[in-house]
């Protein structure tokens, strides 16, 4: 597949990118663990389509030590006992956060609560903050048709 847009040699887009990589930075030195961000980040993709972003963040986090069983698992969280709760609940954040034109009408009270019990504010701002700009990386790429295969961990570092 041929993508739409070359956003790596587009000024503009280079632009674009840098501001929405410095809030991933800000982010990713958050106190949210690094194995929830990855997994929030797979899951977000997997749910929009994004081979771009699913390309990257598996190959991630196999490099930040991952398993394979839970990277094979992810999509199927709910029946998967690998996970931890605190995991579960940012993995339902990411859905419901993702899904909101689903008809669900966003995030439940139920789900934020079960997240307040397992994350602080500051851990919380950061899982809330991820889930909106992976869903942009996500966009952006599936718009352009970004596509996957070729990504080496550290690529863009």
């Amino acid at each position: 597949m041929e993508a739409r847009l070359n956003v790596f040699g587009s000024p503009l887009a280079a632009k674009v990118v840098k501001h929405i990589n410095a809030a991933g930075k800000v982010i990713s030195d958050s106190p949210l663990p690094a194995a929830t961000q990855e997994l929030v980040k797979i899951r977000a993709s997997q749910i929009n389509g994004c081979g771009f972003c699913l390309d990257m963040h598996t190959k991630e986090a196999v490099e930040a030590g991952e398993t394979s069983t839970r990277l094979h698992l992810v999509a199927a969280w709910r029946e998967a006992k690998v996970f931890t709760d605190a995991e579960r609940v940012a993995l339902e954040l990411a859905e419901q956060g993702t899904r909101l034109a689903d008809g669900a009408g966003g995030v439940t009270d139920e789900v934020w609560a079960n997240a307040a019990k397992h994350y602080d504010e500051e851990q919380l701002t950061a899982l809330v903050a991820l889930i909106a700009l992976i869903n942009t990386y996500n966009r952006f790429n599936v718009i352009t048709r970004q596509p996957a295969g070729d990504y080496r961990p550290g690529q863009f570092a």
